[in-house]
């Protein structure tokens, strides 16, 4: 289901739908807040991704990697069940109820993954999705606490490898990967325009 069906009533049915198929919270010990497993249609989670629709019509416009369309088509274009177990999972912070940070995870693309071989075991990679935290949030630590969240769900799903792209006119994204420890497949001292998309990977442990 979209975002835009459910945004129409994010209001009329917090209440009532919050938490439903979601894992119990929990706290990390470092924020004063609580983090669970929801599924793409929870309150939280419409109400981060319609943020992230106004952002990404804002830096992008109507084009998302060389495609025109919208800003709404490009958070729609997977179906949910790729985020939820056994495939991903949607994480989100929040406090007092309210949704701060987000993000998901969804098994990557077919290159990135490998079978076992005598010398190696296999590789199962997810692809980091739709990481956001609500900008009057920013500068807590909030998105790479959601990076560590998503990747430790990673691992509990199997996952051995993360993939993750970001766009040229992300610069707080790219910094926040390099400084989580992942490793860019292109060349980051080229001029931000002329990589595309930037993807990202890093290797679990």
């Amino acid at each position: 289901m979209s975002i835009a069906t459910h945004g129409a009533t994010r209001g009329a049915t917090r209440g009532a739908t919050r938490g439903s198929g979601s894992a119990a919270p929990v706290r990390d010990g470092t924020l004063p807040g609580t983090w669970r497993v929801a599924p793409v249609g929870d309150p939280s989670v419409v109400e981060l991704l319609e943020d992230l629709v106004r952002e990404y019509t804002a830096r992008y416009g109507n084009s998302f990697d060389g495609q025109p369309h919208s800003a709404r088509v490009e958070i729609n274009r997977y179906p949910p069940e790729r985020f939820a177990a056994p495939l991903g999972a949607f994480v989100v912070y929040e406090e007092d109820g309210v949704p701060l940070t987000g993000g998901a995870i969804m098994p990557g693309p077919a290159g990135y993954q490998a079978a076992a071989t005598p010398t190696q075991p296999p590789r199962r990679t997810a692809e980091v999705k739709r990481v956001w935290t609500r900008s009057d949030q920013r500068g807590r630590g909030l998105a790479a606490a959601t990076m560590a969240q998503l990747e430790a769900r990673a691992v509990e799903l199997g996952y051995t490898h993360l993939y993750l792209t970001t766009g040229p006119a992300q610069p707080e994204a790219v910094a926040l990967y390099l400084r989580t420890g992942y490793t860019p497949d292109f060349d980051p001292t080229h001029y931000p325009a002329t990589n595309g998309a930037h993807p990202f990977t890093k290797e679990l442990s």
